[in-house]
């Protein structure tokens, strides 16, 4: 089962288990984090699209970690002019671990249980 996410003006394809590093996130390490973006959910072949995001389709993960990235170095020059500036810069980045995918059928099937446990109690 794995599900495609928008986070962060970015798609990412997860499953449950996975470990994704995400932009920054306002989220303490240990806590839940919810993604309600959800824009396809595949489970055993049956694939729901969204038109943009899948009704009831959540993602949960936990906060593991925040960090920085690796430095990159902006260098910018004009030729025969004498300009040169050299920057560096680290993206800050939230590493999450994937707990669960939860689909919307799965909620309306849950829902008849109960409903069919209350009728014949």
């Amino acid at each position: 089962m794995y599900a495609i996410i928008e986070a962060c003006g970015k798609q990412y394809k997860v499953t449950e288990g996975d470990v994704v590093f995400f932009e920054k996130l306002d989220a303490e390490e240990g806590k839940k984090v919810k993604f309600e973006n959800v824009i396809l959910v595949s489970n055993e072949g049956k694939v729901e699209v969204g038109a943009p995001y899948v009704k009831g389709a959540k993602v949960e993960g936990k906060v593991i970690a925040h960090g920085k990235g690796k430095k990159i170095i902006v260098f910018k020059y004009k030729p025969k002019k004498n300009y040169r500036r050299k920057q560096g810069h680290r993206q800050p980045y939230t590493k999450v671990e994937i707990t669960s995918i939860k689909t919307g059928a799965e909620k309306a099937v849950k829902a008849e249980k109960k409903e069919a446990a209350k009728k014949e109690a």
